[in-house]
């Protein structure tokens, strides 16, 4: 089991991507604690897991609430050995379109909130002289495809993934950036069929990502496996972008 006795966060686990990683950290030996705003979706997501995984309710922009998640994991468990940025929103406003309030609230999930976390992680990890942070980014953050604040908020984490991998590497703590291109998530579903057809089109390999494909390979990346790599941009797509 690649996380066999792994203590890890997984942010935006209500859902998705999230919900699917939190079953599979589970399936792998890890202890995760799952975390969202939505309380009765984390426990959908946490049922039937024995235990193994807890259900946390935290705001990731709020400064405090992160603290006291990582504090708590702190008295619980003593270290956190793998933090997961999944959480992230996004609307379909026009640039001009945008909004000061949705400009904001966009950069906050998807990028303060891991900024938040990773920082808060890492002062746990720089104790135990060891950890894993994989951030969520998105091909848009490389292609400049998709709405300008989700853009920037994407592009701005393969950022913060570079730096924050040069400063803590020599605390032995990896981070590296997931960049998923199109997925069948909840998500998805409201997205017209015109529009779907167009962008499976534009893949390879012809089809939608999973949710399972995207958990293994952070998986991969959170375990000894991958042990020397760190800053790196690691995508997940099915072709239709290479980095």
């Amino acid at each position: 089991m690649k996380l066999n006795n792994k203590i890890s966060v997984v942010t935006g686990a209500g859902q998705g991507m999230g919900r699917t990683m939190v079953q599979y950290f589970v399936e792998q030996g890890a202890i995760v604690y799952a975390v969202d705003v939505n309380a009765q979706a984390l426990e959908e997501t946490v049922q039937g897991l024995d235990g193994k995984a807890h259900a946390v309710v935290c705001d990731i922009t709020n400064e405090t609430a992160v603290a006291d998640l990582m504090a708590r994991i702190e008295q619980e468990q003593g270290r956190l050995d793998l933090l997961v940025n999944n959480a992230g929103i996004g609307s379909v406003d026009g640039f001009l379109e945008t909004t000061l309030e949705t400009w904001q609230r966009v950069i906050n999930v998807n990028l303060t909130g891991a900024f938040l976390c990773s920082r808060e992680a890492a002062k746990l990890m720089v104790k135990a002289g060891s950890g894993a942070i994989v951030n969520f980014s998105s091909t848009a953050g490389q292609t400049g495809e998709g709405p300008s604040h989700y853009v920037a908020s994407k592009a701005g984490i393969m950022g913060l993934t570079r730096s924050t991998a040069r400063e803590l590497a020599p605390s032995g703590i990896r981070v590296n950036s997931l960049v998923p291109g199109a997925t069948d998530t909840p998500m998805m579903a409201g997205i017209p069929q015109e529009w779907m057809d167009s962008m499976i089109a534009g893949i390879p390999l012809g089809r939608l990502g999973t949710t399972l494909e995207i958990a293994r390979v952070v998986a991969f990346l959170g375990s000894d496996d991958a042990s020397f790599i760190t800053g790196q941009n690691i995508a997940v797509n099915g072709g239709m972008a290479f980095y």
